[in-house]
């Protein structure tokens, strides 16, 4: 393998305290030949992140059931939470929060791994917290610190974890240079795709029938899964690691963001292959846009701007906005509104990197995570000059 390249001068350091545990704050490097744009001991989703991972969730209040009044009878179910919001991270703990109040409910601890991804099914009764080399599910509406499930097959960082529409199966993407399909209701493994370089980020396509990933070595590859292959594949960039990948909710559109502060647009058209089930299928990506999102020349950064990544992009529900998350310790927010992608807005305030975020189902709110030991929740309807609550 060739030296790798010069690190971007950037200010994080190791060593940031905070509460339950300190954060390891080494920057994750850029990309080396030969090593998948990981060097030992500096994993970007594994060295940076203390409570830098959130999820948040939300749906209609179901009313509970009507029950008998009876002697000796069970107490009604209760229903699923109307907002379920998590964050978790480098201090070995899981973290359930009351959204409006900021109070912590619920704390889970992962004692034998950091987690690097969360995920909760959509009916908000699963969550999914995934660590290193192993998976493990927590149920929602219960105070059981034990897990339900746990999934082991990896052999590195699990760097994402997500849900079928249904929670029938889940997919998983690791270090080990694989992505994994688990059917949540038989044991094991089901299937297996070798990317030949660390996944960082996988995401489902809304059709439910290809899964997109991104890898440390900049490729970006469709797996189909009803074939059981790879149906295609893009390299922005060569050697640049792909840091995060997002679909939009009606398939329309594909965000690649990466370790130079850019994030590459596709529209999704449909093709005329058998295994094309519906609008938006990515048997077609035709180039949209290029993004200097973060960095220098990037909208609403100084001139003399350092080098930046990206370390999640995010279309929100509505596909009006895309949320750009970076080392530069800010959030941007960009208008999709005929694809003009202007800077709305900048979010600013957590001190150090902000490795995470998501948006509420009616894209009003946004929380983001970050390796200051905070979450912070944005009224993205009002005055986003400062966060509403702090986590």
């Amino acid at each position: 393998a060739r030296a790798p390249v010069a690190r971007p001068a950037m200010d994080e350091q190791p060593g940031a305290g905070g509460g339950g545990g300190g954060a390891q704050a080494q920057a994750p490097p850029p990309a080396a030949a030969g090593q998948n744009g990981y060097a030992p001991h500096a994993h970007a989703h594994a060295q940076e992140q203390h409570q830098a991972q959130a999820q948040v969730q939300q749906q209609q209040q179901i009313p509970p059931p009507q029950v008998q009044a009876a002697q000796g009878a069970p107490p009604p179910a209760q229903p699923p939470p109307t907002v379920v919001l998590a964050t978790a991270g480098y201090d070995h703990t899981i973290k359930f929060w009351e959204a409006t109040t900021g109070v912590c409910y619920r704390t889970v601890q992962y004692p034998d791994s950091q987690v690097n991804k969360l995920a909760i099914t959509p009916d908000k009764t699963l969550l999914a917290a995934a660590g290193n080399p192993h998976v493990r599910l927590f149920d929602v509406l219960s105070s059981a610190p034990q897990p339900v499930r746990v999934l082991e097959g990896h052999t590195g960082n699990v760097t994402s974890v997500g849900f079928e529409a249904d929670a029938r199966w889940m997919y998983t993407g690791s270090e080990d240079g694989t992505v994994r399909l688990w059917d949540l209701r038989a044991p094991g493994c089901q299937r297996e795709f070798v990317c030949r370089a660390a996944v960082n980020t996988v995401e489902l396509h809304p059709s439910q029938g290809e899964l997109i990933s991104g890898d440390g070595a900049g490729n970006i590859r469709v797996w189909d899964l009803a074939q059981n292959a790879c149906s295609c594949e893009l390299v922005p960039e060569v050697d640049v690691p792909v840091s995060s990948v997002s679909v939009a909710s009606d398939g329309s559109l594909v965000v690649a963001a990466n370790h130079k502060g850019t994030c590459y647009v596709w529209q999704l058209s449909k093709g005329t292959g058998a295994a094309d089930n519906g609008p938006g299928s990515t048997a077609a990506f035709d180039p949209l846009h290029k993004l200097q999102a973060h960095g220098p020349g990037s909208a609403g950064s100084p001139a003399d701007a350092p080098p930046a990544y990206v370390l999640k992009c995010l279309l929100s529900p509505d596909v009006r906005l895309l949320a750009t998350a970076s080392s530069d310790k800010t959030v941007k927010l960009w208008s999709l509104d005929g694809y003009s992608f202007e800077l709305e807005r900048t979010l600013t305030g957590h001190t150090r990197w902000v490795w995470d975020c998501a948006f509420s189902v009616d894209a009003c709110y946004l929380v983001t995570a970050s390796s200051d030991t905070s979450a912070r929740l944005w009224d993205l309807s009002g005055d986003p000059r400062e966060a509403i609550k702090v986590y």
